[in-house]
């Protein structure tokens, strides 16, 4: 027996070569999305820098920026997570609850910002009362 003899099933030459490419291809359209962004991003900033902004085109690019968003976050669960090599139950059980917590998050946003308004309109009753009664007080002082 030769001690110089490598046994045939230990390699130390790991072969990733197709992990490589993903991760490549990866970085690529996840850099181009996020330049994408940045660059919508910079239009946003200077149409709110010009004097009368068009709040069609304003809220038309943030809209285009969250589906964007959405998208990298697709892509980053899908490639990252491996969650794109899964079977549809798997994918449901964790698609599911995460639309729900979306879910949950604008009607609490939604829910916030009714309360707000509500505030902001029973203030402005309470201050009308108070403007209505001061003048009486006042005649009523005047009278005496």
């Amino acid at each position: 027996m030769s001690a110089s003899v490598a046994s045939p099933e230990i390699s130390f030459h790991p072969e990733h070569s197709d992990n490589t490419k993903v991760i490549w291809r990866t970085f690529w359209i996840l850099s181009f999305l996020t330049i994408v962004e940045l660059s919508i991003g910079l239009a946003i900033y200077n149409i709110h820098k010009g004097e009368n902004p068009s709040e069609t085109l304003v809220l038309a690019f943030k809209g285009l920026v969250c589906i964007l968003t959405l998208a990298k976050a697709f892509y980053i669960v899908s490639v990252f997570m491996h969650l794109g090599d899964e079977i549809r139950n798997m994918i449901m059980t964790i698609i599911v609850p995460l639309c729900l917590f979306v879910w949950f998050i604008a009607a609490f946003l939604w829910d916030g910002t009714s309360w707000k308004n509500l505030k902001n309109q029973y203030n402005r009753v309470e201050v009308n009362k108070t403007e209505q009664v001061a003048p009486a007080a006042k005649e009523k002082g005047a009278k005496d």
